[in-house]
């Protein structure tokens, strides 16, 4: 998982940050990926955090460059959802992926920012 999301958000996309932000291992941080049939190496990954106030944080979500376009992501995006269920979730979406979090009913709040130098928006889905 690490390993695909450094090739995403490090080498791909040039983004010089550390990967490991030591959320991955707190108990209540939840991991969403998806694998091939013949290979336990994941092509799609969705990290899930709980914050305080019961509100949740959906991030690091990727895709192996050799395996988009077949709808992972949004696999990955109805599983994390169905375990929140009618809690409020965030998230900060590259601007150009903003429609696909919308057709989960995430709202853009906010301007648009910098983030490694590529655009992205803070989202909302509300509870409810």
């Amino acid at each position: 998982m690490i390993r695909l999301r450094v090739d995403v958000f490090v080498v791909e996309q040039s983004c010089p940050y550390p990967e490991l932000d030591g959320r991955d291992l707190e108990p209540t941080t939840r991991h969403f990926w998806l694998h091939g049939e013949d290979s336990a190496e994941p092509l799609a990954y969705l990290r899930l955090l709980e914050e305080r106030g019961g509100r949740f944080r959906i991030g690091r979500i990727c895709t192996a460059r050799a395996a988009r376009g077949q709808g992972f992501s949004r696999r990955l995006m109805e599983a994390a959802l169905a375990e929140i269920g009618r809690a409020e979730s965030v998230l900060d979406a590259q601007t150009y992926v903003t429609a696909f979090y919308a057709s989960f009913g995430f709202v853009a709040e906010g301007s648009e920012y910098l983030e490694d130098g590529i655009p992205h928006v803070r989202m909302r889905r509300a509870a409810n």
